[in-house]
């Protein structure tokens, strides 16, 4: 089983000056940790879960080209961005520069964007929820005639493109792993079945989790794609210690609960560090991400 790291707060000492230095500094932390993973949030605002909206907020893809020229390894995505925001011909030509210039290790992480603040913040139009979705399905139609180097033109209700050019072509083939985020079960799900390569769940108790995935087991069979297809990642936070005291988790704990979700059908946990820009927030990473390495997700 895998573990990736999501940086989702950027409030840290030392602001604005440190953003850079300590920013680069987790990324670096994160891959000699052996963390497969390395997210950011696709915002412009702070979300109201973590803090208020003034808060520091990276753009995404800047930070993500930031962190790829600081590591070899880690893949690199977003988790996830909000389809609104960029048209999608020039989505999937930013998420084909990060693939290329990180030596093919870009996600494509996408949804169909929630947070009207924003929105309405930027200027951003923020059309009905029924109409987001839409617009998710055909900028998932269009990233994947894209990447296969179809240039012809994609005619669909809200986009048009008259010749859908990408070149350079991705390092990855047949195209960077396309996560649909979310966990939507008549509508989300079921884009993951159709498009995407990797699906994220919120890590909000091992019943659902299960639930979820059967949902997603059962729009695959519905679209003829087999389930052991996609990659299913989970979402949460997490903080070791040694003792595990004061909420924290020990190594041993986070191992079993991470083989718990495994034995559901998880490959990847994603996870985010309350402490994050403090170095000893890794320190006992290693140990458990070796430990992690033995365990075989269900399907495996």
């Amino acid at each position: 089983m895998k573990l990736g790291l999501q940086v989702p707060d950027f409030t840290w000492p030392g602001n604005p000056k440190s953003l850079g230095p300590t920013f680069g500094r987790i990324a670096r932390s994160a891959e000699a940790s052996g963390m497969s993973s390395f997210w950011v949030m696709d915002h412009f605002f702070q979300i109201e879960m973590i803090g208020p909206p003034e808060h520091e907020m990276l753009e995404g893809y800047s930070a993500l080209a930031f962190a790829a020229a600081v590591t070899e390894r880690m893949h690199l995505g977003t988790m996830v961005t909000g389809v609104t925001y960029r048209y999608p011909g020039i989505l999937v030509k930013t998420v084909t520069t990060l693939d290329v210039l990180s030596g093919g290790r870009a996600y494509f992480g996408v949804g169909a964007a929630w947070n009207e603040q924003e929105h309405r913040g930027l200027g951003i139009p923020f059309p009905p929820l029924s109409e987001r979705f839409e617009r998710l399905e055909e900028t998932l139609q269009i990233a994947r005639q894209m990447w296969a180097g179809d240039d012809r033109p994609y005619v669909g209700k809200h986009y048009q493109l008259d010749r859908p050019l990408n070149s350079p072509p991705a390092l990855q083939q047949p195209h960077p792993p396309i996560l649909v985020g979310g966990s939507g079960e008549k509508k989300t799900l079921r884009l993951v079945a159709q498009y995407a390569d990797a699906c994220n769940i919120f890590e909000a108790g091992l019943d659902v989790v299960r639930h979820k995935l059967e949902v997603l087991r059962a729009h695959c069979e519905a679209v003829g794609r087999p389930y052991a297809d996609i990659e299913r990642t989970s979402l949460g936070r997490l903080t070791l210690s040694r003792d595990g005291r004061d909420g924290t988790s020990t190594v041993d704990q986070a191992v079993e609960r991470f083989g718990a979700l495994a034995a559901v059908g998880v490959d990847q946990a994603l996870v985010s560090f309350p402490n994050v820009y403090d170095e000893a927030a890794f320190e006992l990473l290693p140990e458990l991400i070796s430990q992690l390495e033995g365990i075989v997700p269900e399907g495996r």
